[in-house]
């Protein structure tokens, strides 16, 4: 469900960032520099964060505003998932992260399982290109797109990281609690399917 505040935020953050991109003009600049204010006193208003943490992390950035992309690597040995322990929330989820510029999305989710548990992995098959906001996740200040990785170990063995507290393989039927911000359940349930059926189309929004 929507959160209408945060939505309007999100807007008004967008269309401030590409206004204060392209216009030349000295009084429309005041203009988006009042609405990227706004965005912020909204989000002052109703979240805990502080306003510098709000411009640092809502309102830094410049040039044509587009989506975050989060990039999740997929790996099954014996019909169970791999999953990592996080240590910002004490849940679990696929290994991945933040897409890093000048990096592809395979040569993200290698990286990313290498750093978060510690598995020399190939990527393979795009799973799945998902929309945070049709997904049962809490409220976030990003637009994001999650990509879903099928990937197969190659070397190495499992093991934290600096993000990662502990490295497991599951059933779907004794899935841990899981870090929602991440993936949800309802994501895992159809990533088993991939599994079970590798012959399904790519889950795309």
């Amino acid at each position: 469900m929507t959160i209408k505040w945060l939505a309007w935020a999100k807007e008004m953050q967008a269309i401030s960032q590409a206004g204060l991109e392209y216009t030349r003009d000295v009084y429309d600049k005041e203009r988006f520099e009042q609405l990227r204010e706004l965005s912020i006193q909204i989000m002052q208003e109703y979240t805990e964060a502080g306003e510098e943490k709000i411009r640092t992390l809502f309102a830094s950035e410049t040039g044509y505003q587009t989506p975050k992309v989060d990039v999740r690597g997929v790996i099954f040995q014996d019909g169970k998932l791999l999953l990592v322990k996080e240590k910002a929330d004490g849940a679990w989820a696929l290994p991945g992260g933040w897409a890093d510029i000048g990096l592809s999305p395979a040569e993200v989710v290698v990286k990313e399982v290498k750093e978060e548990a510690g598995y020399d992995v190939r990527a393979g098959r795009l799973l799945a290109v998902l929309d945070k906001k049709f997904h049962n996740h809490p409220p976030s200040a990003f637009h994001v797109y999650k990509m879903f990785i099928m990937c197969d170990i190659m070397g190495g063995a499992a093991g934290v990281g600096t993000e990662t507290s502990a490295v497991g393989f599951f059933p779907q039927n004794e899935l841990p609690p899981l870090s929602e911000e991440r993936n949800t359940r309802e994501q895992l349930k159809r990533i088993f399917e991939f599994e079970n059926n590798p012959h399904l189309p790519t889950w795309l929004d």
